[in-house]
């Protein structure tokens, strides 16, 4: 069974990272670049957060700040759920469900950050270990039709 780690390992070494201290606008900036929906804030190497479209429009936009003004440790998340290397890909998915998240922190075994899991990383395991996800028959009696023309 896939893990955390080998999700981690297939993903490109982190490259979208961000300062606390930097201002929304070049965030917003920085993602467009990257064209992730997200960046990692660090402290000199010190994980402290993630920084992403929801946390602009619930933070800042609707809260009535400017991007220019407003720095990111103002409205970056914190509070992400933590996940270990060696936890399952199903374990994964249940977390995200049950905190109605869209990322998740990896750490590694001494707590330090290892990279951030996201529902995308986690759909593209189900997609491709379909096979031991769907089962066959019952996804072609999904697309077979019955006698009526109706779809099961």
């Amino acid at each position: 069974m896939r893990n955390v780690k080998d999700i981690i390992e297939s993903k490109p070494e982190v490259q979208n990272i961000i300062a606390p201290s930097e201002l929304v606008i070049n965030a917003l900036t920085e993602m467009f670049k990257v064209n992730l929906s997200y960046l990692v804030v660090k402290e000199e190497e010190e994980y402290k957060g993630i920084f992403c479209e929801r946390d602009y429009s619930r933070n800042v936009i609707l809260k009535g700040r400017t991007s220019d003004k407003t720095k990111v440790d103002e409205v970056m998340t914190t509070d992400l759920p933590v996940v270990k290397l060696s936890d399952s890909v199903e374990h994964c998915m249940n977390l995200i469900n049950s905190q109605k998240s869209r990322y998740l922190v990896a750490l590694n075994g001494d707590s330090s950050f290892a990279g951030i899991i996201t529902i995308h990383d986690l759909l593209r395991q189900v997609i491709a270990s379909k096979e031991d996800v769907f089962d066959d028959k019952l996804t072609q009696k999904l697309i077979d039709h019955d006698e009526s023309g109706r779809i099961y």
